[in-house]
């Protein structure tokens, strides 16, 4: 894979130790390969240095550390370095640089992980290909992912996340995406970025790493997005999906039931009947941004459109599930924004139930200021979704606010066990019931109640 003295070059650091070649590249001392290379990389809560002596008993064959020169008393060869974090991001780009393949960046203040897997799908029809596991998407996450191409790779779906302005620019420069997808320009990390034109600027920065013929693909229905132009965006191609007829690719004829979606997807000149196994809007225009993917990477629409149903979500994001005497649990805990929260519940609306539909809500966080109205705006949507909402946390005083004053039926509480007690001794059989909230939240902890 690579000779330290070729990783001393790569990153600028300096090796003490002999010139020996490592087989793989680990952070993680419990699941490095014996002849691995250790990056210790600093963390919030850890500190990778303090395991270099663990990895190399573990069988590391060599590391990386960004302590000073010569400070670290172990058997193999170390390079030192400023940043370890930086130094694993360069050789991530090095050896990414390696493939001729074809690789898709995806980013967006929502649904990045529900396009990437769509994107995947779609991808595996014609391609071995690779995408991110999980939410490994930052700057620690993303070289994890990188390090896993081979010899048999022949595409790769990268999802990008961001907190602040300059990250997706690092993740773009290791990735060097041939082409990239911005779902959506919403709220998340705008106590950071207090604006969402800066949310803009920083999700565009997924073109920085991607040469000036690489296309952009984004949702051309959001109100930042749609507003981009290509000479916005350097010249390159800029190709945009949504559900008008004045998009590249568009969709109509929407229809959702519990068991998902059906719609007529349209694309120069031509319609096709389309299906995906999840129900909600989202996953239509997930599907489209797919489609234009898979367009761009040489599939042909009847290739492509059959790959839809093969969708499978991730994690805690939409998943739907039988529980206890025929109630329907929706469970969508993984985060939350007011653009996911009117998704999950436009979910929740489409479910066919014998019941009532309810919404349990946990509060959404990092909305900084604008907290509070975001909280009370989701009031008339989330009205006409829902038949009655248990509401956790304190931020969901706002909507609770607004619920009562239109005559929905409330119940909120700061308290989990409180309005878990309470949940339990209302849901009945036939009932449907979403659980949603930011991770922080643990809404799930709710839900595991529901036998």
């Amino acid at each position: 894979m690579f000779s330290t003295k070729e990783i001393a070059k790569i990153t600028g650091g300096e090796l003490i130790g002999g010139s020996i070649r490592v087989n793989s590249v680990s952070t993680d001392t419990r699941t490095l390969k014996k002849g691995a290379l250790f990056i210790a990389v600093k963390g919030e809560r850890f500190d990778g240095n303090d395991y270099i002596k663990q990895a190399a008993e573990n069988g590391a064959a060599a590391a990386i550390s960004d302590l000073a020169a010569g400070t670290v008393k172990t058997s193999i060869p170390v390079v030192y370095v400023r940043n370890s974090r930086t130094a694993q991001l360069k050789l991530a780009r090095y050896y990414r640089d390696k493939f001729d393949i074809k690789l898709c960046g995806v980013t967006g203040s929502v649904g990045k992980t529900s396009t990437k897997d769509m994107v995947s799908e779609v991808l595996s029809v014609k391609y071995s290909t690779l995408k991110t596991e999980g939410n490994l998407n930052n700057d620690i996450g993303l070289p994890k992912t990188l390090f896993r191409l081979n010899k048999n790779t022949e595409a790769a779906v990268i999802e990008m996340g961001m907190s602040d302005l300059g990250e997706i620019s690092v993740l773009s420069g290791a990735a060097h995406p041939t082409c990239a997808v911005i779902t959506n320009i919403g709220f998340c990390h705008i106590e950071n970025l207090k604006t969402r034109e800066n949310i803009l600027a920083a999700k565009l920065e997924i073109l920085d790493g991607m040469d000036e013929n690489a296309p952009l693909i984004v949702y051309g229905g959001d109100e930042y997005l749609g507003k981009i132009t290509s000479e916005d965006v350097g010249g390159r191609r800029l190709i945009r999906y949504g559900l008008s007829k004045k998009f590249d690719v568009y969709a109509t004829a929407l229809s959702q039931s519990g068991n998902g979606g059906k719609f007529t997807l349209h694309y120069n000149g031509n319609s096709y009947k389309a299906s995906v196994p999840v129900a909600g809007e989202h996953h239509i225009l997930n599907a489209l941004a797919a489609f234009c993917v898979g367009i761009e990477f040489g599939l042909s629409p009847e290739e492509i459109i059959p790959a839809f149903m093969s969708y499978e979500g991730s994690g805690m994001r939409q998943k739907t599930e039988l529980r206890g005497d025929n109630i329907r649990v929706i469970l969508d805990c993984y985060n939350a924004s007011p653009t996911s929260m009117r998704s999950a519940l436009s979910v929740l609306g489409a479910v066919k139930t014998e019941g009532r539909r309810i919404a349990v809500l946990g509060d959404m966080l990092e909305l900084g200021e604008q907290s509070k109205s975001l909280h009370a705006g989701l009031a008339e949507f989330a009205g006409e979704h829902a038949d009655m909402f248990f509401l956790y946390g304190r931020e969901m005083t706002a909507l609770r606010d607004e619920l009562t004053k239109s005559g929905a039926r409330v119940i909120h509480s700061e308290n989990k066990q409180e309005l878990t007690e309470l949940l339990l001794n209302e849901i009945k059989s036939g009932d449907a019931v979403l659980f949603k909230g930011s991770r922080g939240m643990k809404m799930e902890e709710i839900a595991e109640k529901i036998k």
